[in-house]
């Protein structure tokens, strides 16, 4: 291989490092952009009591927290939220998603 076959290379890899770098950051932009949406929604929808007991949730269990989130999300883009959603309310829409969610019972002999 010659010095300008070797330089060609070094010019492909560099520009493909570059766009794969470009693509990154738009993705994560993208995704900022959605969870900065998310948070004006639920702004929206829930007082602070409910947004605080949502954060604290969070840390303990984000998988189901971002669930019950988009849940909510989409209730209220179908209109079927009427006004905020109260630290009670919320409270009854987290005893009904855990009730919901499947038990493992172990029985032991």
């Amino acid at each position: 291989m010659s010095e300008d076959d070797i330089e060609e290379i070094r010019q492909k890899k560099l520009e493909e490092l570059k766009e794969k770098k470009g693509s990154q950051e738009e993705l994560e932009q993208r995704k900022q952009q959605q969870e900065a949406q998310k948070k004006k929604l639920l702004k929206k929808i829930m007082t602070s009591e409910a947004r605080q007991r949502l954060s604290n949730l969070r840390m303990a269990k984000p998988e189901f927290v971002e669930s019950i989130e988009q849940q909510l999300i989409l209730l209220a883009q179908k209109g079927s939220i009427q006004g905020k959603i109260d630290d009670d309310q919320f409270k009854k829409i987290l005893k009904k998603a855990q009730s919901d969610s499947k038990d493992i019972n172990i029985k032991r002999r």
